[in-house]
């Protein structure tokens, strides 16, 4: 693969010049066994940012679904069809990341309390209620409640 050679031409650095063909390059020296094609530095900092970008995306799920069950909850008025739409299709997103990364249940559980703070913030803006009308703990059990096919009333 051209990009492999590309790679092993001294003084390029094929990561910041082209990412994609980085990619390339380093997943055939990975496939290929080939240790001394792999930037291992750039490589280490790349898996360490997906993981990152995993948890960010539990977190900022978790944020959009507990916004939107205050919304239910304080808002029954105006429940419809967009946010239950939505609270469903948030808990089954959270559901994929749970299944491809098994080790963030856990996180969802240790965030939940600065999620519920963002969500409440959010959720006084879209719903014009003042904010004391929201608690200030998430009142509802992250596994058995918020992320299972459960419904407040």
């Amino acid at each position: 693969m051209s990009t492999v050679r590309q790679l092993e031409t001294p003084g390029l650095n094929l990561y910041e010049q082209d990412f994609f063909a980085w990619t390339m390059a380093q997943a055939a020296a990975l496939r290929h066994n080939r240790p001394e094609g792999v930037d291992w530095e750039n490589a280490a900092e790349e898996l360490e940012s997906m993981g990152k970008r995993d948890r960010r995306e539990l977190e900022s799920r978790l944020r959009g679904l507990l916004m939107h069950l205050m919304k239910w909850v304080w808002q029954p008025e105006k429940r419809g069809a967009s946010w239950e739409a939505t609270i469903v299709e948030q808990r089954k997103e959270i559901l994929k990341i749970f299944i491809q990364s098994p080790s963030l249940k856990g996180h969802a559980e240790q965030v939940l309390t600065e999620e519920w703070r963002d969500a409440r913030r959010l959720a006084s803006i879209e719903t014009g209620l003042p904010l004391s009308e929201f608690p200030d703990a998430c009142p509802w059990d992250t596994n058995r409640q918020v992320l299972a096919d459960w419904w407040p009333e």
